[in-house]
């Protein structure tokens, strides 16, 4: 059964022309692929309507086996899908970043006690715990971008959703992305203009263009 499951899904703006006309994808558990097209070919909307933020006009959204129709259907979709979005300030705005971590524990009930813990486990796993008391806002573009996928993963999520990841990392940080990202268990849906990132990564995908998908 796929994690997600868009069928027939068709999209416009108010006033403006169609961007998705019968779109089709899923994601299956383990899976990992990529969503490629050109700029302004729709992947942003997609990736909005897969959680909820925006409605089809027409179509099927089923996630984790069921059907997804009202806002109250998509408080779970967002529980179990971690979104890191394209720019690390639009997701970090604690003081610190154990305190931008332990947010998303903390909001789904967690203790103090277990959120703090959450934090050192995902910090350490991912080679940050040296950020752990630092300032949010005065890291590197670099380890923003660490630190955002690391305030997913503390809500141990079924699957990733990564818009342009690579954006402002350096090559260690690069490679460390890389490393995190292959060791993960959870499927993943990646957005990537950098095709060997995407090789990386993803073992195919979906391309986007003339509002439709088709696998490659």
């Amino acid at each position: 059964m796929p994690l997600i499951d868009l069928r027939d899904i068709h999209f416009a703006y108010p006033g403006l022309d169609p961007v998705l006309e019968g779109a089709s994808m899923q994601l299956a558990p383990g899976e990992r692929l990529a969503l490629i097209g050109p700029n302004g070919a729709g992947k942003s909307t997609l990736l909005k309507i897969i959680m909820g933020l925006l409605a089809p006009t027409s179509g099927s959204v089923a996630a984790f086996g069921q059907i997804r129709r009202q806002e109250s259907d998509f408080h779970e979709v967002r529980r179990r899908i971690g979104l890191v979005f394209q720019d690390a300030d639009d997701q970090l705005f604690c003081p610190t970043v154990a305190e931008d971590v332990a947010f998303g524990p903390l909001n789904l009930g967690r203790s103090k006690e277990e959120a703090l813990a959450i934090v050192d486990q995902i910090l350490a796993r991912l080679g940050l715990l040296h950020l752990r008391d630092r300032v949010t806002h005065k890291l590197s573009g670099g380890e923003k971008r660490l630190v955002t996928l690391a305030t997913v993963l503390a809500m141990e999520p079924d699957v990733l959703i990564l818009d342009e990841p690579t954006n402002a990392l350096d090559p260690d940080n690069y490679a460390r992305l890389v490393d995190i990202l292959r060791s993960l268990d959870q499927a993943v849906l990646l957005v990537s203009h950098d095709p060997d990132f995407r090789k990386e990564i993803a073992s195919g995908g979906y391309r986007l263009e003339q509002r439709q998908l088709s696998r490659f």
